[in-house]
């Protein structure tokens, strides 16, 4: 009961943090969490603005089309998706790519339907990070899931097969092979899932996820919501998009001219080394390199993108060799570019996980310190500094102990409309659970830490993109 106590606490001190950072937040906490989720999906957008988020906003929805079309959606769908996300440009962005009945990614997407069904909308695009690795954690990750409370080995792969591969590995063949550590979860429970997963090869385990979750949406979720899922490699084409087209302020301000992105480069460096630091690790520089499987990191270099730790040469920075990368996916867009090309440049609303609400308003304001360094953009620089709630917490904020799988085994999408409605009503500080990825989280410790000594402060120039 103590440890019980210092969690409650801890988790109060936790909201108290995101208070401080997003005032508007505070008086959600005591609320029903349909009330949070109708406030986060309440946004229109700009009408209007500069140029380079018009034209970033039309390519981004062709970019959605482009992946409707590829997920054998018709065209009256593909039209009423574009349709409802121009009116209302919210994406959830939390998720990594998983199966829809990990409960981690069921919740969050029962999360966004709360809000969506409150401004009357049929349809719901969410984007999937597919850069992580098939395990995250000793048998956690894409890789693995969880039936009966028993760990279950999605692709049937050994150990060395999983651990050093992100989901973009290939080319491969990956099936659904459902291997259980413990024999007692075989029989019916993983028959049943696998007869609704598709039985083909795949080559690439992120195809096999995307697939699956096709075939599991509408025995999780209904019909009443048409669901489209994007993720990295639909990215991939989006920047290749961008790079192809010599009007484009991607092609012209960032690849046409190396200045604004050895600004970028050099603002992570200073924010690494402010008391912000840790929060947006200069990871790898725009793109991650994929080789033989394995995801690499890159830097920039005199003009070419170089893995740090062999001196191999990944590509120059010239957007047709790039273009030519992002193809045969060799190359593909870090966070940052992906946020950049998703939510920053289009003016989009993107919904996170427990990082997200801290590392996404840093990375506006590196982009924007940038654009100030190099004397460009006024425009846009002061579009990013009057946008309304560009990112917010979205992702884990349910946390719920009925597995999704029980559900789909006792009925499945009949039950969703009584969950929404029971779930719906529980206030946000209570349906969020212990909140573990914050109070356990050594950056959001010190993030709390900070706050409380003043040593950052939400009227820091770092917090001004918030």
């Amino acid at each position: 009961m103590e440890n019980q106590a210092v969690d409650t606490d801890t988790k109060r001190v936790v909201l108290e943090s995101f208070a401080t950072l997003y005032p508007w937040m505070r008086s959600f906490h005591t609320r029903p969490v349909r009330d949070y989720a109708v406030r986060l999906f309440d946004f229109s957008g700009s009408r209007s603005g500069p140029e380079p988020r018009l034209r970033s906003f039309t390519k981004l929805l062709k970019a959605i089309q482009r992946a409707g079309r590829r997920n054998g959606l018709s065209s009256n769908a593909v039209a009423k998706i574009c349709e409802e996300f121009e009116a209302r440009p919210v994406m959830q962005t939390g998720p990594h790519l998983l199966l829809l009945i990990e409960p981690e990614a069921y919740y969050s997407h029962v999360f966004s339907l709360l809000g969506l069904s409150a401004h009357g909308c049929t349809s719901y695009v969410s984007y999937a990070v597919s850069t992580v690795n098939l395990v995250e954690k000793p048998r956690k990750g894409p890789g693995w899931l969880k039936v009966d409370g028993q760990p279950v080995n999605v692709f049937g792969l050994s150990r060395s097969q999983m651990i050093p591969y992100s989901l973009l590995s290939g080319p491969g063949s990956y099936r659904f092979e459902l291997k259980s550590v413990d024999a007692s979860v075989e029989g019916d429970a993983l028959e049943r899932l696998r007869n609704l997963l598709p039985k083909t090869q795949f080559e690439r385990p992120a195809h096999a996820l995307k697939a699956a979750n096709l075939c599991l949406w509408p025995k999780l979720f209904g019909t009443d919501f048409t669901f489209l899922q994007i993720d990295d490699e639909d990215i991939a084409d989006l920047v290749a998009d961008h790079l192809s087209d010599g009007t484009s302020w991607l092609r012209a301000r960032l690849f046409g001219d190396s200045t604004l992105a050895a600004c970028i480069l050099a603002e992570l460096d200073k924010l690494a080394a402010g008391p912000w630091c840790g929060w947006l690790p200069r990871s790898t520089d725009f793109f991650w390199f994929y080789d033989n499987g394995k995801r690499l990191p890159l830097r920039l270099v005199a003009g070419e993108f170089v893995h740090p730790a062999t001196g191999l040469k990944a590509a120059r920075f010239t957007a047709p060799e790039i273009v030519e990368r992002l193809a045969d996916r060799s190359l593909i867009p870090n966070l940052l570019l992906m946020f950049l090309v998703l939510s920053i440049l289009p003016g989009v609303r993107v919904l996170g996980g427990s990082h997200h609400p801290v590392y996404y308003p840093l990375m506006r304001y590196v982009v924007c310190r940038a654009l100030e360094a190099t004397g460009v953009d006024a425009d846009l620089r002061h579009a990013l500094a009057t946008d309304d709630t560009p990112g917010a917490w979205g992702h884990r904020i349910i946390e719920c102990s009925d597995e999704p799988f029980k559900q789909l085994r006792n009925g499945g999408a009949g039950g969703l409309d009584e969950s929404l409605d029971r779930l719906g009503r529980v206030p946000l500080a209570d349906v969020c659970g212990s909140m573990s990825s914050f109070v356990t989280d050594r950056l959001w410790q010190e993030l709390r830490r900070n706050l409380r000594e003043s040593a950052i402060t939400p009227v820091d120039e770092e917090w001004a993109y918030s």
